[in-house]
């Protein structure tokens, strides 16, 4: 699979070369000039984009997840996943919400603007906020999944991302409740964010 996006403009210069291609990741190189006018092999790692949604369900509770996989000790988040092909990271954020929880949003709203956790990855993240989510079928959590699902409050989500995990969603997620908790109008503003107003 190649990871590379057809919805934005990958980091990978036109002319690199895919040196290895894996099940998550893919290796790009080629040739970089230097400021001393002499050239040398330059390397990134290509994955597929993750789509995150903070799910707001009708009684105003933020439906978290805790997630088991082999390999990996259960934590608590959002669910996400990769945009596969074919995706915008809109659809994905919906597919792996109605995958994970067997919830459906009326609409997304993006939390913040699209980001890259690291300059040496071509990788995005995507993380909305669904609103007014509703239960339309049962969850399919992929094989290599246990889910559970952890309805919270607002304030619960603020105290799990800022004293839990310094680096939930790569550290954005914690950087807004952080500069929420020191800025009244900010936190006011999360607030309504995270409501289905």
């Amino acid at each position: 699979m190649n990871p590379l996006p057809h919805y934005r403009e990958s980091t990978i210069p036109k002319g690199a070369k895919r040196v290895f291609e894996g099940v998550m990741f893919d290796v790009y190189q080629w040739e970089q000039k230097l400021y001393d006018g002499s050239t040398t092999t330059f390397e990134k790692l290509a994955r597929a984009d993750t789509a995150v949604v903070f799910p707001i369900l009708e009684d105003g509770s933020i439906l978290l997840i805790r997630d088991e996989q082999p390999g990996k000790i259960m934590e608590r988040g959002a669910p996400s996943g990769r945009v596969e092909s074919g995706e915008t990271p809109e659809e994905a954020a919906l597919r792996e919400l109605e995958e994970e929880t067997g919830y459906r949003a009326e609409s997304l709203v993006p939390l913040y603007p699209p980001h890259a956790p690291s300059s040496k990855i071509d990788w995005f993240i995507y993380v909305y906020v669904g609103k007014n989510c509703k239960k339309v079928v049962e969850p399919r959590p992929e094989p290599g999944e246990r889910i559970e699902l952890v309805p919270s409050s607002f304030d619960e989500l603020i105290a799990f991302a800022t004293q839990e995990a310094a680096t939930y969603h790569y550290g954005y997620f914690s950087k807004l409740a952080y500069d929420a908790l020191r800025n009244p109008e900010k936190m006011q503003a999360l607030r309504v964010l995270f409501s289905n107003t």
